[in-house]
């Protein structure tokens, strides 16, 4: 297995997958091979079914997750056992994801999850910029120091999703808020260094953990994670009338579709808007005398 496995990651790495998803792919395999107690070879496609099954009903597993289960699992079929891509796409066919809008908070609501209680300042500082930038986890984890580019109040993400670099919003505020920081810190490389390996960057898991406890001192829901603060980010700026594709371009989007998923925008808003029947004259409902 470990020979397959190498081989499945060299693969990916030749196609331009990210670590993550190198990582994520390769425990999957890792896992059927576990339930199997067989190498993925030896695993016909009746049992793929089963296990995609298994994991279904008895996990409980969400579909977004299966998805990304079954596209693990097609690659690994094609590119390492070279099965048939027909095959494959029979046996293995992809649950549709159900159609879910990103959950929010409003304005209020971040600031009083950006100034919760006990909150060290370091971590503090990581929630205000993942907010103000509207960073993925992984991006804000991996900046440096050398991405907070003043003189243009930019910051440049290094590598994000789809491996793609781009800028996005450094906002006054939130450029005193480094300054201040740095002072205290002084970091050297990571702008948020690992406080046990200084030379690493933070790991997504603290900076998740880091976000639930501001989330529960605030007396909020967790909604989705630290990842809220990127959709809230997104829908705030949409709602002060930001164009689309600007904010398409702040947001690392490949396919403009996904950020305009954030047009849903707060009930509150919809409500102000008015019908275009608030226009046109119509005649009363009420009987004629």
């Amino acid at each position: 297995m470990t020979t397959s496995l190498q081989k499945f990651i060299d693969e990916l790495q030749l196609r331009g997958r990210s670590p993550l998803t190198q990582k994520h792919y390769a425990r999957i395999i890792s896992a059927l091979a576990r339930h199997y107690q067989r190498p993925p070879d030896q695993i016909s496609d009746d049992e793929l079914k089963q296990y995609l099954l298994h994991l279904l009903r008895e996990r409980n597993l969400a579909a977004s997750t299966l998805v990304v289960t079954v596209s693990a699992f097609r690659f690994y079929y094609r590119h390492v056992l070279h099965r048939s891509i027909t095959a494959i796409e029979e046996a293995l066919p992809r649950m549709k994801a159900p159609t879910t809008q990103p959950r929010i908070y409003s304005p209020q609501e971040v600031e009083r999850l950006l100034n919760a209680p006990r909150l060290n300042p370091k971590h503090r500082v990581m929630l205000i910029t993942t907010y103000a930038a509207g960073l993925r986890v992984s991006e804000v984890c991996r900046l440096k120091v050398s991405d907070i580019i003043s003189a243009r109040m930019q910051i440049r993400v290094e590598q994000g999703k789809g491996q793609k670099d781009r800028y996005t919003l450094l906002s006054p505020k939130l450029l005193a808020a480094l300054r201040d920081y740095w002072r205290l810190y002084r970091p050297r490389h990571w702008l948020f260094p690992s406080s046990h390996y200084p030379d690493r960057p933070l790991t997504t898991r603290t900076a998740e953990r880091v976000f639930n406890r501001a989330a529960t001192l605030a007396g909020l829901p967790n909604h989705d994670g630290i990842h809220s603060l990127r959709h809230s980010f997104a829908t705030h700026l949409l709602e002060g009338g930001v164009d689309v594709i600007v904010l398409q371009r702040l947001l690392g989007h490949t396919n403009l579709a996904t950020t305009a998923g954030y047009l849903h925008v707060r009930q509150e808003h919809v409500a102000r808007l008015k019908s275009p029947l608030e226009l046109i004259e119509i005649s009363s409902l009420q009987p004629q005398s």
